[in-house]
């Protein structure tokens, strides 16, 4: 049961989907809302744990910490952060109650999950002006289905998007990314896309091919296409500020960007310098930097990943102004350590200053809004604009979209990549645990950069990453110029980053069919194991280790020189100890703790008792799956059936009942496949 509290002028987010009744009072569970203190007050049990917020730091179970909302590029994020790139509100308790909050507020707000009193948990948003739901259910998993039915079906990206995906800031030509796919091709090392970053545009203008970098741009993506190569390039939040660049032009002209307070077009300073943010959330200007969208797909392009769109700022031009006059004042002057201190914090404190999120407006419904009251908002509804347009341009195809910056809603639109991380060991666990929570706010497609997006990466740090993130829908090797070459190809142990690649491609399968069942029926891929064995205590504590759709507890290794971890297993599993595709050990391992000997060369994942695990074969591109055949590894007792869901991969039509095929195995080992497809399956039994 789901109940609105609406408190104040609300501004529609457009996050939730269902029409409901508002009611006016107390709120069930969390108490009065304290207007004068602006905040929400729950006592929380010894045992409670709390799920959710989405993208953010620290652990699983969010207690012990202050989170804040409030979308941030802060690519150096540590334990002690407090935001990250993306928004999300939504939590849940589960202990003596177990409910699900959501506050539909679209400015910044924080949640003290017990940091300042361990027992309490306090909601604090900027003002009193929000839409508060209080979802009751019989468990977790019950509270997270009514959640997503609520704010309505997730994202489905095209199958290819399911391969594995090179980029780097730093391909600069046409012939760098040449050299990227023919070191893939030449080495049989899988690839389905490869990512080209700010470099590729005509001075970091959006919408624009730099024409010397990249000559007869639609042939060369057709001479890609022909490799099985989509090439996704990246749009930025800022417009740059240029005469004679119709983009700019027609947004002044229209007045489609957002304002100063008096009404003069707000500058900022990205990547272009000078730039001015278009007003996405006014539905005419949406509109219309969605249609820009259309000159790259018009050019064969059918990826794209939105940047720099919490928005990032460099500066603000008033405040650089300011800036230039106070650091004047310094000259001639003995800079002890105080007006050092000073110094230094004025040339600091230019990018992502929260003061200059106040400097500018947007217009919604005719009425000019500061942008730090809306300010979660922006992400969300850039993509919102390529998702609006490619459902006008493209309606029966699928277009690949993910973001930086998010807020509810936008898992409608595209999915999530974790933000600029870190070549560190930490980085791998922390991407990890963020998988379920960013699940349970609808977004499935999402994944992390693999390898570590800034600093120098090891051979092995990769090696283990790409064992970490062998499940994540969204596989992508990415990297910053300046750091380390990472293409797994320029490393020593080539051919078992090929083995371990093509694994993912096998296990493409099994990928796809969750996803589609996840994001169909509004359940979640990844789960903390609790959300299965509810009873099992020690099972909520155990955050390493995730349920991967129905069949899989995925275990990676992610720290370094390490041979091996210790896994906690509920109840009797199969340990599947994979090398390659068709190469793999297998045993089976009672409930308890164990110690789990897995090389640098090998990934260990746990096929579930009374579960059926399908694995294809190997391929060089999702293209090339050869998806009549399939292997069904199972571990049981007793009669066990599988759904396997699959379907063309690019259109819209998506039919549970008729791309499913249901595989039953007898406790004897007789199979018998039912359904539309004609699949040719072999049984590995245990």
């Amino acid at each position: 049961m789901i109940k609105r509290y609406k408190y104040g002028a609300v501004i529609q987010t457009d996050a939730v989907v269902l029409e409901l009744d508002e009611t006016v009072g107390a709120v069930a569970f969390l108490g009065q809302y304290d207007e004068t203190a602006q905040e929400f007050r729950y006592r929380l049990d010894a045992e409670d744990l709390v799920y959710g917020l989405g993208e953010n730091v620290r652990g699983i179970n969010k207690r012990g910490w202050l989170y804040e909302s409030r979308c941030l590029d802060d690519p150096h994020h540590l334990e002690t952060s407090n935001s990250l790139y993306a928004s999300h509100n939504f939590f849940m308790i589960s202990g003596t109650e177990t409910f699900g909050v959501f506050m539909d507020y679209p400015g910044i707000v924080s949640f003290d999950v017990g940091y300042t009193n361990r027992n309490e948990l306090v909601i604090h948003p900027e003002d009193s002006n929000f839409d508060l739901y209080i979802i009751e259910g019989k468990n977790t998993t019950d509270i997270v289905m009514q959640f997503r039915s609520l704010i309505g079906r997730s994202y489905i990206p095209p199958k290819w998007a399911f391969g594995y995906q090179q980029s780097r800031w730093g391909y600069m030509t046409a012939e760098d990314v040449r050299e990227v796919v023919s070191q893939h091709r030449e080495n049989h090392i899988p690839l389905d896309s490869v990512y080209m970053d700010i470099d590729y545009m005509e001075r970091y203008k959006d919408f624009t091919v730099d024409e010397e970098r990249f000559p007869d741009f639609k042939a060369f993506v057709e001479e890609m296409k022909a490799e099985h190569i989509h090439l996704v390039p990246i749009i930025d939040a800022g417009v740059k500020v240029e005469a004679g660049y119709p983009v700019y032009e027609e947004g002044v002209e229209h007045g489609y960007f957002c304002k100063n307070a008096d009404g003069t077009d707000f500058v900022a300073g990205v990547w272009p310098g000078r730039v001015h943010f278009p007003d996405v959330l006014n539905p005419d200007a949406r509109k219309w930097f969605g249609h820009g969208y259309k000159f790259l797909l018009d050019q064969g392009i059918d990826g794209f990943w939105n940047d720099m769109n919490e928005p990032s700022l460099f500066y603000s031009e008033e405040h650089f102004n300011e800036v230039l006059d106070s650091i004047g004042e310094f000259k001639g002057k003995n800079l002890d350590l105080e007006a050092f201190s000073t110094f230094t914090s004025m040339v600091d404190g230019l990018a992502n200053n929260r003061d200059d999120y106040k400097r500018f407006y947007h217009k919604i419904n005719g009425e000019m809004v500061r942008h730090d009251r809306v300010h979660n908002l922006f992400g969300y509804n850039m993509t919102r604009a390529a998702g609006e347009a490619f459902e006008e341009f493209e309606p029966d195809k699928r277009i690949l979209m993910f973001s930086r910056s998010s807020y509810t809603g936008m898992h409608r639109y595209g999915g999530i990549w974790m933000g600029d991380n870190m070549s560190w060991w930490g980085h791998i666990l922390m991407n990890y645990k963020m998988l379920p929570s960013l699940n349970m706010m609808g977004l499935l497609y999402s994944g992390c950069d693999v390898g570590g997006f800034s600093g120098n990466t090891t051979e092995d740090l990769v090696m283990r990453w790409i064992e970490a993130a062998i499940f994540t829908p969204l596989m992508r090797n990415h990297s910053s110029m300046g750091t380390r070459d990472q293409e797994v190809y320029r490393f020593e142990q080539l051919d078992t980053f090929k083995k371990l690649i093509e694994c993912r491609y096998a296990l493409v399968p099994y990928i796809y069919s969750e996803f589609m069942k996840a994001a169909l029926t509004d359940t979640m891929y990844f789960q903390p194991m609790s959300f299965i064995y509810t009873e099992d205590e020690q099972a909520k504590e155990v955050e390493d280790q995730l349920m991967v759709g129905e069949s899989i507890m995925s275990a990676p290794i992610y720290t370094q020189n390490a041979t091996g971890r210790y896994v906690y297993l509920p109840e009797e599993m199969l340990l599947i100890r994979m090398r390659s595709c068709d190469d793999y050990d297998t045993e089976i391992m009672e409930a308890g703790h164990h110690y789990v000997k897995a090389g640098t060369d090998e990934m260990i994942f746990f096929l579930r008792k009374n579960h059926i695990f399908p694995i294809g074969s190997k391929a060089e591109s999702i293209a090339e799956l050869d998806d009549s055949k399939v292997k069904l590894i199972t571990f049981q007792d007793q009669d066990v059936t599988y759904d396997l869901y699959d379907d063309d991969g690019y259109s819209t039509d998506y039919d549970l009942e008729r791309d499913i095929t249901t595989v039953k195995i007898s406790k004897n080992g007789t199979c018998t496949v039912t359904g539309s497809r004609n699949l040719e399956v072999t049984v590995e039994m245990y």
